[in-house]
């Protein structure tokens, strides 16, 4: 075999997986990525979830994604009118607190009504104690409660997860993934110790206290849920 002909097989040989590595295109640069990255997250409607990330950015290698955020992360520590939060599973860019009453300014004819104290107080012992029906609920509060979580479900604060298994079969509620981002929490670990709700709301620390169910008592579907996923630090 000729020079020349070996030469043609080599080249054969590598040409698809040259051309492979061609389409997959070269790695982000550091700053770049962490650019891309705080566009994804500044745009996106709803918190970025890390999963939703690595499928955006499945070119580049995760680690070199997680060393991006971790420095973007770094950039909004300082002072400025942004801030990058972590809040219902994801990743999302916004005003920081202290600054609401300002930017309420730009959005006041569109201002949304603030829950009342009943609103929170049953919101409260939904958190803590879900799954829970509208009885229990009563029960704990000492009021009837139907409007209030009429209001609850209208706003997606709390949403319908079941029934419990007992004469009548009424209605099991909890907390959406909606109410972990209008409070700013992670997830349910997030919640305030219950004494100090319970101070905050004037109830009794014991009626926040988070209820084991009992076996019958438990919803007979479990709510549909993301996959979970994969957190990066």
């Amino acid at each position: 075999m000729d020079e020349k002909t070996r030469q043609d097989r080599q080249d054969g040989q590598d040409g698809p997986a040259e051309q492979e590595g061609q389409e997959q295109g070269p790695k982000l640069a550091s700053a770049e990525l962490k650019a891309i990255l705080e566009a994804l997250i500044f745009a996106s409607p709803e918190p970025l979830t890390p999963k939703a990330i690595f499928k955006l950015l499945d070119n580049e290698p995760k680690e070199d994604i997680q060393a991006a955020l971790a420095q973007l992360k770094q950039d909004y520590d300082r002072p400025g009118g942004l801030q990058l939060v972590e809040v219902a599973g994801g990743y999302q860019i916004v005003t920081r607190q202290d600054l609401h009453d300002w930017v309420r300014r730009l959005f006041h004819e569109r201002t949304t009504q603030k829950l009342t104290v009943q609103a929170l107080e049953t919101l409260a012992v939904i958190a803590y104690r879900q799954p829970i029906t509208a009885a229990e609920i009563t029960d704990v509060r000492g009021v009837n409660t139907s409007g209030v979580l009429n209001t609850l479900l209208e706003r997606h604060l709390i949403k319908i997860v079941g029934r419990k298994q007992v004469v009548g079969r009424p209605f099991l509620y909890a907390t959406t993934k909606e109410f972990l981002i209008r409070f700013g929490l992670n997830d349910l670990a997030d919640l305030p110790k219950v004494e100090d709700m319970a101070e905050a709301l004037g109830l009794e620390a014991p009626i926040l206290v988070e209820q084991t169910p009992r076996e019958e008592e438990l919803p007979l579907a479990e709510p549909e849920e993301d996959e979970p996923g994969e957190s990066i630090h």
